[in-house]
């Protein structure tokens, strides 16, 4: 299993950057490639189903992901995916979506793990992942405000 995790600070507190993961942030944070097609968005809370079509020229993809947890304390508020239906060459797939008050403002943490048939493999995925999660990055602080 490989575990991936990044950080963007934005400018709305963490109760406010929690409600706003909807299907509007969702698109926004589809990356250009593989194209997204979004089959089916409920929301963020446990039961809630995310289906999407991954589409790379003729290839199509499916992935189905369930959320399984979501929570809110004084201090940080999640929401977790976890795949059910995963492209291959993924076999495991369990994204943590944290976000944590720090002063007036937030930071969106991506915690991202995954695993392939091989370990090999996972690392060969590892820059792809980076880079995939890496650019949501400036669409949070699009969407959430940059702290100044």
């Amino acid at each position: 299993m490989h575990e991936t995790v990044l950080q963007t600070p934005v400018a709305q507190p963490y109760q406010t950057v929690l409600e706003g993961f909807t299907v509007d942030l969702f698109r926004a944070l589809s990356p250009p490639f593989p194209r997204l097609k979004i089959l089916r968005f409920e929301g963020s809370f446990p039961g809630d189903r995310v289906e999407v079509e991954l589409q790379a020229g003729f290839i199509r993809r499916r992935w189905t992901s369930l959320i399984t947890e979501r929570e809110i304390t004084a201090q940080e508020a999640w929401f977790t995916d976890e795949g059910q239906e995963l492209p291959f060459p993924l076999t495991y797939w369990r994204h943590r979506h944290l976000i944590s008050r720090s002063g007036d403002h937030s930071i969106i943490q991506e915690q991202i793990e995954y695993r392939t048939p091989s370990r090999l493999l996972d690392l060969l995925l590892y820059p792809i992942m980076y880079v995939m999660f890496a650019v949501r990055g400036p669409v949070y602080q699009r969407f959430f405000g940059k702290v100044r």
